[in-house]
């Protein structure tokens, strides 16, 4: 049942129908969106050359502080508001190009929305609500909504409320109930903008283990939030401050920068992708660069002490490699390859903006010169189980 009722993930042209030649493979692709708006004051800019892409089956969530530009970001990707430039492709569909029409039918058929304050209509019963969207894009037969409003009410476990009014009911059921409303015509993504923000915490966690079995069903989710505990358990976090994106790793991998000066680091990232198995540094190179994991993994070889190579790591998205010889100086002491299974995507920063950023944060450097000691540690006891070992050979 559970499976006829919700879809997976498929791209879709503007028409609304499957595309194998849809734009972009990802569920959300935004491609240096700008956008501003005309004050008294003079012009606002709300989002600064946005770069971001979700790719199908993720749950995101978005958090920053109030006008950071998250609400913006939001209606960029609803097609509630239109980029001032830049493209954004929802679901392969170039929606920065649709006239107001078909964006009011495509929204309807292709994302589900779910606001912080509800948005029942009070006049009618829950289960009218949720088949009001399949009648506004005229999705299913007529006869068929009422017996898919109860079973997406089952989903959320409110069928026994069917027939109520919201206001007979709590808030935390009627977010339940705006749920399955998002889900009325089965979107691929879902949006929810603070969608736990009027509820108590243990109200809220149960919207939130929802979500989650939605995404383990296949969908998409994009959540605005400000709770940071439940911003923990998505898949991925966008920062948002002042209209940019701070890079979520580089901000867990370093807590002790400010958000000033994670916004200027991130400014200097610069994306890099390695084919599985692809050399990325090679030992005795020249060190000009600092590599964060943003997706996928790495494998890191030492040169052991018959000229054998080692392996002494594999690392994965959050985790940084290329530091030690910024710090200390001299050439690589270590070769890195893209996993050989996954290949790996990276946020290199080049050797100045590394110093800068270690200069002006005493905290940061010491939490890097940490972690250079422990792996200079890992290294020399690599080599020397290695040599042992070739020594209880011969």
């Amino acid at each position: 049942m559970l499976k006829a009722l919700l879809r997976p993930f498929s791209r879709v042209a503007g028409n609304g129908t499957p595309s194998e030649s849809a734009g972009t493979d990802y569920a959300v692709d935004l491609r240096k969106v700008v956008k501003q708006f005309q004050t008294a004051a003079g012009v606002f800019t709300a989002l600064k050359s946005v770069d971001f892409r979700v790719t199908p089956g993720e749950f995101v969530g978005v958090i920053g502080k109030s006008g950071s530009g998250k609400s913006t970001l939001i209606n960029m990707i609803t097609g509630i508001d239109r980029p001032t430039s830049g493209e954004v492709y929802v679901a392969g569909t170039p929606v920065h190009t649709l006239s107001e029409g078909q964006m009011a039918v495509w929204r309807g058929r292709h994302l589900g929305i779910v606001f912080q304050f509800f948005q029942l209509l009070p006049t009618l019963s829950l289960a009218d609500n949720i088949m009001l969207p399949m009648d506004f894009c005229g999705m299913y037969h007529p006869g068929e909504r009422y017996a898919r409003a109860l079973e997406l009410l089952d989903l959320v476990g409110m069928a026994d409320q069917a027939q109520k009014l919201p206001s007979a009911v709590s808030g935390g059921q009627q977010q339940r109930v705006a749920i399955a409303r998002a889900l009325a015509n089965d979107p691929p993504i879902l949006i929810a903008d603070e969608p736990t923000g009027n509820l108590d915490s243990r109200t809220a966690d149960s919207v939130f283990e929802l979500f989650e079995s939605l995404i383990s069903r296949g969908k998409t989710i994009l959540m605005v939030t400000h709770d940071n505990d439940l911003a923990k358990r998505v898949t991925r976090t966008i920062i948002l401050s002042d209209g940019e994106i701070i890079e979520q790793y580089l901000a867990r991998a370093f807590p002790a920068l400010d958000e000033d000066q994670l916004v200027w680091a991130t400014r200097r990232l610069e994306t890099r992708r390695f084919e599985p198995g692809a050399l990325i540094i090679r030992h005795g190179e020249p060190a000009d660069s600092f590599y964060l994991i943003t997706r996928g993994k790495v494998e890191v070889f030492i040169t052991g002490p018959y000229g054998q190579e080692l392996q002494v790591a594999a690392m994965h998205a959050g985790q940084y490699f290329g530091e030690v010889e910024l710090l200390a100086g001299g050439p690589r002491i270590a070769t890195v390859r893209a996993g050989h299974d996954t290949g790996v995507e990276v946020a290199a920063i080049d050797a100045e903006t590394f110093r800068q950023m270690t200069d002006e944060s005493v905290a940061t450097r010491r939490e890097i010169e940490e972690t250079v000691q422990a792996r200079i540690e890992e290294n020399r006891a690599a080599s020397e189980q290695a040599r042992e070992s070739a020594g209880g050979q011969s």
